[in-house]
């Protein structure tokens, strides 16, 4: 009785706690999740182009904000003061100078531009070895450096001039009196510059991508 009690199968069932199951079943953090798929796109044929041309697509997104919020508020900058007499009305208006009336136009043409250029990004993510797209956009993107400095360069004297005069010249600071003027004026010629500068950063991000090697 005893012997065939020894070799009878054991039919218990062991319970764990499931503290190993949860161990092992743990979840990747995402951002090692992302990671690994950086790499693995890295090491892909064009794939580090891939992520330059991601990278120049939010800068340009960023440049197309910069540049509208710089024309939308350049063209809209005038000013009145509050007194005034029969015959004359102390008025100040952008338009009333040629060199901020091309810093509006420079600056909306370079954002109608980056706006258009925006499927040639999109194609460079998609097709990142393609180097037609790229060509295009390094070619243009120069040109639009060129027009968004010289308008924000021509802006900015006038601006200068505005905040401090010209002793020499005889010409009085009229940002003493047109002080929300010049303020808004001046975010303007700064919001511009920045653009320039993250356009400067997309030419040379082209110019790394279109490397062969």
């Amino acid at each position: 009785m005893n012997s065939t009690e020894a070799t009878a199968p054991s039919t218990s069932i062991n319970i764990g706690d499931g503290k190993t199951d949860t161990r092992t079943k743990e979840t990747v953090p995402p951002y090692r999740l992302l990671l690994t798929k950086l790499r693995r796109d890295i090491k892909t044929p064009g794939g580090w182009k891939r992520g330059l041309a991601v990278f120049e697509f939010f800068l340009r997104l960023l440049a197309i904000s910069a540049f509208v919020s710089a024309a939308v508020s350049m063209g809209t900058d005038n000013e009145m003061l509050p007194f005034f007499t029969k015959d004359y009305q102390f008025y100040a208006n952008f338009a009333d100078f040629p060199s901020l009336t091309f810093f509006v136009v420079a600056d909306g043409i370079v954002a109608g531009y980056l706006v258009f250029s925006i499927p040639f990004s999109i194609f460079c993510i998609i097709k990142p070895l393609f180097t037609c797209p790229r060509l295009f956009l390094l070619t243009f993107d120069v040109l639009a450096v060129a027009l968004t400095m010289a308008g924000a360069s021509a802006a900015a004297a006038i601006v200068y001039l505005a905040h401090t005069g010209n002793s020499k010249a005889n010409w009085i600071a009229f940002c003493i009196r047109f002080q929300d003027f010049c303020q808004q004026s001046s975010g303007a010629v700064i919001a511009s510059f920045v653009g320039t500068v993250i356009l400067i950063l997309m030419v040379a991000l082209s110019a790394l991508a279109l490397r062969r090697h």
